[in-house]
């Protein structure tokens, strides 16, 4: 399987600043406020919420590439550096405790890296 939006039109690429995007519109309050909690637990782990974003699909075994939608030279290589990233387990787990993904949803920590 090839991903694609895996920013979902850019909110978990810029995070909930004024102005953030989603399902290419505004964001509505609720999501909002869903991505604010997804920062501070990335915050907490000391990851940046775009690499979680990036990284994530790739613990379905299903998945086999991701499609970031780069625009620029900058982009591709931002998207490269947080390839590159170290996402701890433990991120994964306290996202699943905090009710923000499933508990079933494989996980990069589950599978092996991109």
């Amino acid at each position: 399987m090839i991903l694609g939006g895996v920013f979902n039109s850019g909110i978990l690429a810029t995070g909930a600043s004024a102005g953030a995007r989603y399902d290419y519109g505004l964001a509505p309050p609720a999501v909002l406020d869903r991505v604010r909690r997804i920062e501070a637990v990335c915050g907490r782990h000391g990851v940046p919420l775009a690499a979680a974003a990036l990284q994530f699909p790739y613990g379905h075994p299903a998945v086999a590439t991701v499609i970031p939608g780069a625009r620029t030279r900058a982009e591709v290589e931002q998207n490269l550096a947080l390839l590159q990233v170290a996402i701890p387990a433990d991120l994964w787990h306290e996202l699943k405790a905090e009710g923000l993904m499933r508990n079933d949803a494989p996980c990069p920590s589950d599978a092996s890296a991109p």
